[in-house]
């Protein structure tokens, strides 16, 4: 095995910088989970203690930023399962709402932590108890200290769906001597796109390949049946919509939508899912609330304020309006509702997920709309059901996983 490569001068000032931080991260943390941010009975994960035990056997380490990143993940980890039943996984990410959404949805043999902040000691302490045989890194983010520190140990890394923009390319520019550094000890980098691939190679990439973007390939959204059948009676009689992972641009389009459509025909019902379900609506229609275990009573309005439930929505509505799409988050996922069945609206924004707009547009399984009156007419197309066939149909031809996970399980030495 080659000598790992020493840290570069960024990395270390990078790495002394933590460590100074190190010491009051306990304190910021604490501040953090009393303001409710953190996870009460997790958050000394974050400094790199374990909240389980390391199973035996081989460990494959896969870290995503978010909800949509760790979801998507689970394709892969599902297809590395099948090839390698031996095989176990650990699931990291940051996000609160990540953990909370991902404990309905984890795959087989497969642990979710969150990820320690990077400081070398928090790192240390959480490379100590996993011993991970591969590490795999998703979508947007590298922690430089955390990569560092697995390439000493001769961990493979992979960096895998890697996706930047211009945005985010220029805002890293200052900073190009040490990214250079941490992407150069990556075995692989598959990007999303060309235009990933590009930006990753102007901060210091090596060989990037250009795949396409796992999220299509996830497995669907679980939904309990017994409570499938109970919001299927509840719901009796109305016309459903589902408008979700909305942000506040979203939501003005979307309620502006459903007092027309509901002062037309009381039947109407917006299920709306907000991303942050913790965020104070002002809603001005009258509305039922989950959270609350309310009873719809005839409200236009049934607000699904609950973390992991998309499942639930998308399977009993056969229409969604994916959020982030009117506004600066520049979209989220739309092969979550896809692989349900459901037909697609989005809004003009979506830079996040340009060739998977792209590739739902072309199928006719996903519509544009840019405003409450466009909207509407979307919501009244006669092909509704034929547009969530369509794209349940793509789903299930795009981003073939097993070759992948042959190739994962081979870096791993497993394959």
């Amino acid at each position: 095995m080659a000598k790992p490569r020493p840290p570069g001068y960024a990395l270390r000032a990078y790495m002394a910088l933590w460590r100074v931080l190190a010491r009051v991260a306990p304190w910021h943390l604490k501040r953090r989970l009393a303001k409710g941010r953190e996870d009460a009975a997790r958050w000394r994960e974050k400094l790199g203690q374990a909240g389980q035990p390391r199973p035996e056997g081989p460990v494959i380490w896969l870290n995503g930023v978010g909800v949509g990143e760790v979801m998507a993940l689970r394709g892969v980890i599902e297809a590395m399962g099948r090839a390698n039943p031996a095989v176990h996984f650990l699931l990291t990410s940051s996000a609160r709402s990540s953990a909370e959404v991902v404990a309905a949805n984890l795959p087989p043999r497969c642990i979710h932590q969150y990820l320690p902040l990077d400081a070398p000691a928090f790192v240390s302490r959480f490379l100590d108890h996993w011993r991970p045989d591969l590490s795999i890194w998703s979508d947007q983010e590298v922690w430089p200290t955390a990569v560092y520190l697995a390439d000493q140990r001769g961990v493979p890394l992979v960096f895998l769906n890697a996706r930047i923009t211009a945005e985010s390319a220029e805002k890293r520019r200052f900073a190009k001597a040490l990214y250079a550094d941490v992407l150069a000890r990556f075995c692989q980098i598959f990007a999303q796109d060309q235009r990933s691939a590009k930006h990753l190679a102007a901060l210091g990439a090596g060989i990037v390949q250009v795949t396409p973007s796992l999220k299509a390939a996830a497995p669907v959204l679980s939904a309990k049946t017994a409570e499938l059948d109970r919001m299927q009676a509840m719901f009796a009689g109305r016309r459903l919509w589902v408008a979700a992972s909305t942000h506040l641009e979203d939501e003005a389009v979307a309620m502006a939508a459903q007092a027309q459509l509901f002062a037309q025909d009381p039947r109407w019902l917006l299920i709306l899912a907000p991303r942050d379900p913790k965020r104070h609506l002002a809603l001005e229609m009258p509305f039922a609330q989950r959270s609350k275990g309310a009873v719809l009573a005839g409200e236009s309005v049934y607000l699904a304020d609950t973390f992991g439930e998309l499942g639930l929505w998308y399977r009993l509505a056969r229409v969604a309006l994916v959020g982030g799409s009117f506004g600066p988050v520049e979209g989220h996922n739309p092969w979550e509702p896809a692989a349900l069945g459901c037909a697609v609206l989005h809004g003009p924004r979506v830079g996040n997920f340009t060739a998977d707009y792209a590739s739902l547009q072309a199928a006719d399984a996903a519509r544009q709309v840019t405003d409450a009156d466009s909207l509407i007419r979307a919501l009244g197309a006669a092909d509704l059901e034929q547009m969530g066939l369509r794209g349940q149909s793509l789903v299930r031809r795009v981003t073939p996983l097993d070759d992948l996970a042959a190739d994962l399980l081979g870096m791993a030495g497993y394959g």
